[in-house]
């Protein structure tokens, strides 16, 4: 079986920093997108940022120039540098990955979340 588990999620202060990290686990043969969602009380969930196995990224509008995603293809890991945090950033932070057990299976995988909130 494969996991994904987040951490480095808090309480921070407008304006502070956070880095999340997400790491996989359990029988790997491949992974290809890795990326972050969030959701906030009473929202959707919705796409933070995703990276491709090659480096490509993509960042919802809304954190364009305040959060990095990054990852260690080595260690299966992702991780998202978010700086410069504001109050509407507040949510629950899910990591996400297409994962390859074997040579002929593909499954989407999600963590259990992390709490990032962010007082005014």
């Amino acid at each position: 079986q494969v996991q994904l588990v987040e951490s480095g999620g808090g309480l921070v202060q407008a304006g502070g920093s956070l880095r999340l990290s997400c790491a996989a686990s359990g029988k790997i043969f491949s992974i290809n997108v890795m990326g972050w969602y969030r959701q906030a009380p009473g929202k959707q969930r919705e796409l933070v940022a995703s990276i491709t196995s090659g480096g490509s990224t993509r960042y919802a509008d809304s954190v364009k120039g305040r959060f990095t995603i990054s990852r260690d293809n080595a260690e299966n890991s992702v991780y998202l540098q978010m700086n410069s945090l504001k109050p509407e950033d507040t949510a629950v932070y899910y990591c996400n990955s297409g994962i390859s057990s074997s040579r002929y299976t593909y499954s989407d995988y999600w963590g259990r979340g992390t709490q990032v909130t962010v007082s005014s």
